[in-house]
C-alpha cells in the first residue's frame, strides 16, 4: 500500500470490501500527468496477495482499447468515422444502410447485445474464429440510430476491421496500435507470465470450472475484443487517460474531441435493466455519465464524465473538468451488485481527494 494514498479513500475502499464480502480491491487514480497512485488491500479469490503489477480480467473495459485502435487508424486516414460498414465489411448481415463505424462505436448501429443464441456455442473448441464469424453473419435487431443498444457485436465487427487495414491479428494490433505506445502491459488471446487475478462469483455452464468466465484459460483464449484484456489497474487506468489526451500526441485532438462528445443525441438506452435511462450519452468508445441514475460514477465527477465499467467488477472512469481520472477494482464479479452500490461513494472520495492534490 502506498503511504501517500489518500487515507479517506483507503479507509472507504475497506468499507467496500467489507460490505461486499470480497477477498481484495484495489484503486489507482492519477491528476493530469502527476504520479500515478495505486494502493491494493487483500487478495484475489485463491488467497493470492493483490500488488501493483496484478493483472485483472478487465471484461469490457477491453472496449476502450478496441475504440482506441480504431481511432488510430482514423487518425492515419485509413478509414473514416462516417464510412459505412458496407465499405469495409461488405460481407457483414449488418451492413444495411446507416450503419457507420461511428454509430459502431457509439452502440446505436442497431445491433443484438450479443451473437444468436447457438451461432457460437461457449463450449470448449469455440474460438475467435468461430465469434468472429458469428458476428458476420449477426443481423441487425433495429433500425440504425433509433435506440442506443450496446453490443458486443458491433465491437467484434470492428476488431475484424482493425485486424483486416492493419495486417495483423486483432491482438497484435491492439498491442502496436494502443498497448504499446501507451506503455500498457496487457494480454489478449494468451497466457500471461504470471497468474492473472482469480475472482468470485464466476461459475461456468453447468457448474464447470474449466469454462469460468474471466478465470479460464478457455476464456482467456478466446481474445475477445469486447471483453477479454488482462492488464494492471494502471494499465486500465492509461486507457481512459488516452481519451483525456495522455500523453499528447497519441489522438490528435480533433479525433480525441469528438470521442468524448456525446454522439447520440436524446437516444435512450443501455445495458439491461436496471442499466437502462431515458437518455443515454455515449461517445466513441467511452460511456458519458450524463444523469444517468442508477450508475457506477458519481455525479459529481460531472454530466461530462466519462468511462467504461466491466463485469468482472472494474471501473475505469475520468474527469475532463479536473483531469482526474481512477479505476477501481474488485476480486469478484459486478453481478450481485457491489461495484453499482459502493462505486459512487468511493468515487467521491477520490475526486475530493484527488481535486486537492
Amino acid at each position: 500500500m502506498s503511504a501517500t494514498f489518500p487515507s479517506d479513500v483507503q479507509r472507504i475502499a475497506s468499507e467496500v470490501l467489507t460490505s461486499a464480502r470480497m477477498n481484495g480491491i484495489a484503486v489507482g487514480l492519477a491528476r493530469g500527468d502527476q504520479p500515478f497512485l495505486q494502493f491494493d488491500l487483500g487478495t484475489d479469490a485463491t488467497g493470492r496477495p493483490l500488488t501493483d503489477g496484478s493483472l485483472f480480467p478487465v471484461a469490457s473495459v477491453t472496449k476502450l482499447a478496441t475504440a482506441l485502435a480504431v481511432l488510430r487508424l482514423v487518425d492515419r486516414g485509413i478509414m473514416a468515422l462516417d464510412d459505412p460498414l458496407a465499405l469495409h465489411l461488405p460481407e457483414a448481415a449488418a451492413a444495411q444502410p446507416g450503419v457507420t463505424l461511428r454509430r459502431l462505436l457509439c452502440h446505436i448501429a442497431g445491433l443484438p447485445m450479443d451473437v444468436a443464441h447457438g451461432a457460437a456455442p461457449y463450449e470448449l473448441g469455440l474460438d475467435w474464429q468461430s465469434l468472429a464469424a458469428a458476428c458476420l453473419q449477426t443481423p441487425l435487431a433495429q433500425p440504425p440510430a433509433t435506440r442506443v443498444q450496446y453490443s458486443n457485436v458491433g465491437y467484434g465487427l470492428l476488431a475484424i476491421i482493425v485486424a483486416t487495414h492493419s495486417g495483423w491479428p486483432f491482438p497484435k494490433a491492439l498491442q502496436e496500435l494502443v498497448l504499446e505506445p501507451l506503455g500498457i502491459e496487457g494480454y489478449l488471446g494468451e497466457e500471461p507470465p504470471r497468474p492473472p487475478v482469480m475472482l468470485a462469483d464466476t461459475r461456468g455452464p453447468e457448474g464447470r470450472p474449466e469454462l469460468e468466465p474471466f478465470n479460464s484459460p478457455f476464456w482467456r483464449s478466446l481474445a475477445m475484443p469486447w471483453a477479454g484484456l488482462l492488464t494492471t489497474v494502471e494499465g486500465a487506468l492509461k486507457l481512459v487517460q488516452a481519451f483525456l489526451g495522455i500523453p499528447s500526441g497519441f489522438l490528435r485532438p480533433e479525433t480525441r474531441a469528438e470521442a468524448i462528445r456525446n454522439q447520440v443525441g436524446e437516444l435512450g438506452g443501455g445495458y439491461v435493466k436496471p442499466m437502462l435511462w431515458d437518455r443515454c450519452p455515449w461517445g466513441l468508445g467511452p460511456e458519458l455519465r450524463g444523469r444517468k441514475s442508477p450508475h457506477w460514477a458519481p455525479l459529481e465527477a460531472g454530466e461530462g464524465s466519462f468511462g467504461h465499467a466491466g463485469a468482472s467488477g472494474i471501473l475505469a472512469w475520468a474527469d475532463p473538468t479536473s483531469g482526474v481520472a481512477w479505476v477501481i477494482a474488485g476480486t469478484r464479479t459486478a453481478a450481485r451488485g457491489w461495484l453499482l452500490r459502493r462505486g459512487p461513494a468511493l468515487g467521491v472520495a477520490i475526486l475530493a481527494a484527488a481535486r486537492g492534490v
